[in-house]
């Protein structure tokens, strides 16, 4: 009996001598495995090189709080603090969290505490939650601030895109959180800013003068209006991340489409938000007015670079609404809400970096766009129209007596039409076999070079709209009838993060996470059956286990004694 006791204190100090060196390694050894078959617990190497390059201690503060809320905004709630731990874990120095809700600031601050949210982009948003006394609604604020000690930022954390049900929302909203803290914090310890280009000189702009771009990329970029005939080599413009021409009017020079040409082939990005026909909304009462085709020569460097801006007007029935004046009551002019298909609103997007789960972008006198052949160029749709499309040759009509009656569903047969590509690869110059323009040296020609070139047939995809009574331009995205706000916003901040980092922390917006949904039908079935499996199945086999080493240990040492 005294050589059994001896066993079991040697056994004893061998597992706590274990315990205690796996405890030391601890100390000095992380890390982690990621089990899971989509690598949710994972982050990108973009984002791992940020964390490793902290400075300083981050505080994340969860504005998604309250213990009574709905099982979808629970797991929210779980998956925002399971994202933030591990960030923490990749992380050189401490990354912490807890739970704040706006409503507890006291009654005298917390108005404007709720519009610091809103410049956030934190709106709040109401949930019906159980109460003792039935459903009552709650507001929540599903987003987090994120500060060090002497700065703060914020992101909203909820998002997706319009007509996904609330699972698909909640399940976009998770797959994006690694994107949205990895970039809040990116804006909190990388305060250097790269340079964007807004083309003036050629009747771009014409609606708002750039305060829409200025307004959505303040504080991430330096945006800068530059004329193009002041560039004296495509080097003068190398230094911007990318560069905008949006609603040109007027034609470009060859001098001007060499610059353009040669910026791209060094590796450069453009972006042309570029209209396929002119009109004159002003002429559109009464026997209205036509569309006239717009030449501006950008199309020859764009033919050559895969895509075509045609001469025509998009309608689509997924349409939003013009104020129309509608006569006098007394004294007051009277605006009535016309539906107008030649505005319209796209929600259908490519899984990618740019647009995955973008909500819906307006549009407004769109032309359609199509490919062309280019060799080692890729094209990429971005944005889609809705089922019922129609596409209207210039010249067309433009009138609002035209909207009077409703319209033949029949007749808007085309769907799904690309309204915004994505060029990436190997591109051919168009002075390639040609006399480069006078002024310029050939010993610095590209023949092709690797660039991004993104092309909208909306000139006034970036450009804010005014307000009815007049003023300053409305921040991007704001429809000042509808009264709603639209993701063109987003859609600018994510095209312009990408072009300029495209393998960066933008990337995390490709991840994806698969939905699982329980078969209620087996549910239902099956309930009583796996409710014995995780209830009475582990009693079981745990107490047949305890009989059997009961069992051997009293037949071992039983007969030991009795010797």
């Amino acid at each position: 009996m005294r050589k059994s006791g001896s066993h079991s204190a040697k056994a004893f100090l061998i597992l706590l001598g274990g315990v205690l060196l796996v405890a030391l390694l601890a100390q000095f050894l992380r890390f982690r495995v990621d089990l899971t078959e989509e690598s949710r617990f994972s982050l990108s190497p973009a984002t791992k090189a940020l964390l490793e390059e902290l400075d300083r201690p981050i505080h994340v503060d969860i504005l998604l709080t309250g213990g009574d809320l709905p099982g979808g905004m629970r797991r929210l709630q779980k998956s925002i603090e399971e994202t933030v731990r591990t960030f923490n874990a990749h992380s050189s120095y401490t990354i912490s969290v807890a739970y704040f809700d706006p409503l507890t600031v006291v009654d005298s601050l917390q108005e404007d505490f709720i519009y610091t949210l809103a410049d956030y982009g934190i709106n709040p948003t109401n949930v019906f939650v159980s109460q003792n006394s039935g459903q009552q609604s709650q507001l929540i604020f599903p987003g987090i601030l994120v500060s060090d000690e002497e700065y703060e930022t914020g992101a909203l954390l909820l998002k997706g895109e319009r007509g996904m049900s609330s699972e698909q929302i909640l399940n976009a909203s998770i797959e994006n959180l690694e994107y949205e803290l990895a970039n809040a914090i990116r804006k909190l310890t990388r305060p250097e800013k790269s340079a964007v280009a807004m083309i003036i000189g050629h009747g771009e702009l014409s609606e708002d003068d750039g305060f829409g771009m200025v307004e959505a990329l303040d504080g991430n970029y330096e945006v800068f209006k530059v004329p193009l005939d002041q560039a004296k080599s495509p080097k003068d413009l190398s230094s911007f991340a990318a560069i905008f021409i949006l609603g040109p009017k007027q034609s470009y020079t060859e001098r001007e489409l060499y610059l353009l040409d040669q910026y791209v082939l060094g590796g450069g990005n453009l972006v042309v938000a570029a209209d396929g026909v002119d009109v004159d909304l002003r002429e559109a009462a009464g026997e209205g007015t036509f569309s006239f085709p717009l030449e501006n020569e950008l199309d020859r460097l764009l033919f050559r670079f895969g895509v075509r801006i045609n001469k025509d007007l998009i309608q689509d029935l997924n349409f939003s609404y013009i104020p129309v004046m509608g006569g006098n009551f007394g004294n007051q002019q009277q605006l009535v809400p016309m539906p107008w298909p030649f505005y319209f609103n796209a929600g259908r997007v490519q899984a990618h970096p740019i647009t995955k789960g973008l909500d819906q972008v307006n549009f407004r006198f769109v032309s359609s766009l199509d490919t062309v052949k280019a060799d080692g160029v890729s094209k990429i749709p971005l944005i889609f129209g809705s089922e019922n499309e129609r596409v209207l040759p210039a010249p067309t009509r433009v009138a609002f007596a035209d909207m009077e009656q409703e319209p033949d569903v029949e007749a808007f047969s085309s769907k799904n039409l690309p309204l915004a590509y994505l060029l990436e690869g190997e591109f051919t110059s168009l002075y390639k076999n040609r006399f480069v323009p006078e002024g310029f040296s050939k010993s610095d020609f590209l023949e092709s070079g690797r660039g991004k070139v993104v092309v909208f047939g909306d000139g006034s995809v970036f450009q804010s709209q005014m307000p009815l009574q007049g003023g300053q331009p409305l921040p991007l995205g704001e429809d000042p009838f509808a009264q709603t706000t639209y993701a063109n916003r987003q859609l600018l901040q994510n095209l312009v993060q990408y072009l300029a980092d495209p393998e960066g922390i933008i990337a995390a917006r490709t991840r994806s996470l698969q939905i699982r949904p329980l078969d209620r039908v087996k549910v239902a079935q099956q309930k009583a059956f796996w409710q014995s499996v995780n209830v009475v199945l582990p009693v079981v086999v745990l107490s047949l286990l305890g009989g059997l080493i009961l069992y051997f240990r009293k037949a071992r040492y039983g007969k030991k004694s009795i010797g």
